[in-house]
């Protein structure tokens, strides 16, 4: 009875994603949370927050930029990395194109540091398509050891 649905060329799955797709465009929601905790798929650039005992790193994978195209700035406990991502497709109606999963456009992807974090210690690197970020925790804030006489 529904053999169809079972049978189609990409699946119901496939059909269902692509149907998602087009109303993230439609709707301008491409990018945006999908719950409280994660981004939806295709938030650009992808990052990797990680907690060192004396620093907080941040790896942003941008594949195909430069270091001049960021921009980072820490303000108010938030760091932001933001940027454009130039397309690299021909505009050319003679070639259509079939699908296009590379993000290109402007990007913005905010992070909130902890309490500890140094705004004045922040360093970037940027190297094979990962930008590194650290942001250096304040030595006060440190635990330190207490030496009993």
């Amino acid at each position: 009875m529904y053999e169809s649905l079972l049978t189609s060329p990409g699946g119901f799955a496939a059909d269902f994603e692509r149907l998602q797709r087009e109303l993230q465009q439609l709707f301008g929601t491409t990018g945006r949370p999908g719950s409280i905790r994660a981004v939806a798929s295709g938030a650009f650039p992808a990052i990797n927050v990680g907690s060192a005992p004396d620093a907080v790193h941040i790896y942003a994978f941008a594949p195909g930029m430069s270091a001049q195209e960021f921009d980072v700035r820490v303000e108010r406990g938030v760091l932001s990395i933001e940027g454009e991502r130039k397309n690299d497709r021909p505009d050319d109606p003679k070639q259509p194109v079939y699908a296009s999963e590379r993000f290109a456009g402007r990007f913005r992807r905010a992070v909130s540091l902890p309490e500890d974090a140094d705004p004045e210690q922040v360093s970037a690197h940027y190297r094979d398509g990962v930008l590194h970020i650290r942001v250096a925790r304040r030595e006060a804030m440190q635990p330190r050891r207490i030496t009993i006489q």
